[in-house]
């Protein structure tokens, strides 16, 4: 069984919970509004579009469809697919949902079986993937509206994704990528944007030491991949 899922939050921090959820099962499509518990800031409403009036009469959580649909198909058989899955399971594990089954985070994947893109992000997906050529076609058939950072339409989206990387790669080589680091090659950010990580780490490594010790929150798998070139540099 696969879950595609997609969650909207009031922010990024510890505190922050989620306050909208798109899910996409071979059975159904589910959107549901959740009450945070918390102020919606309007940056996070500038991003999503949810606003404290629009989740006011939502229930929390605990009292959802949504919590309960996923307490159904929590199961070790479940496939549970996501861009960025360890945000949103970590998301999910703050509402109480310990995900036990197999996961796929096609963000991970990405990078993995794309290495020369220049982003990763789902909106630049869409266009870089020419997903837009068949989305039309797509979202009627499911019956999704078409917007960018609402949780249903990033969830399908998310399985447009990763559909084009079944095509790369088997199911199982996918949740085999999403339970290890991926080896970047090439650095996505900073003055070296695009230069290869192994060439960087010989010709500047104090820019590679600076960056490991100055950006506390770097993706797991770019600091993976740092720390790997400067190694055998050594």
């Amino acid at each position: 069984m696969l879950l595609i899922i997609d969650l909207e939050t009031t922010g990024l921090e510890v505190k922050d919970r989620l306050c909208a959820v798109g899910m996409i099962t071979p059975d159904e499509v589910h959107y549901e509004l959740i009450h945070p518990g918390k102020k919606i800031p309007p940056q996070a409403s500038a991003i999503h579009h949810i606003t404290n009036e629009m989740v006011k009469a939502s229930p929390p959580f605990s009292e959802s469809l949504t919590a309960e649909k996923l307490k159904n198909l929590n199961m070790s058989e479940s496939v549970f697919v996501s861009h960025n899955a360890p945000f949103d399971l970590d998301m999910l594990q703050k509402e109480g949902i310990s995900w036990q089954g197999k996961i796929i985070d096609t963000l991970k994947c990405a990078k993995s079986l794309m290495d020369d893109l220049e982003g990763y992000g789902l909106q630049f997906l869409r266009y870089e993937l020419r997903l837009y050529r068949d989305e039309e076609r797509v979202f009627e058939t499911k019956g999704v509206p078409l917007a960018a950072h609402h949780a249903l339409s990033d969830a399908l989206h998310t399985q447009m994704v990763l559909e084009y990387l079944l095509d790369l790669a088997p199911l199982e080589q996918l949740i085999e990528i999403s339970k290890s680091h991926v080896l970047l090659s090439r650095l996505p950010f900073g003055k070296y944007a695009k230069k290869r990580i192994e060439e960087i780490a010989l010709k500047d490594p104090k820019y590679l030491n600076w960056m490991l010790e100055s950006l506390m929150d770097m993706d797991e798998d770019l600091r993976y991949s740092i720390e790997y070139y400067l190694r055998q540099e050594r």
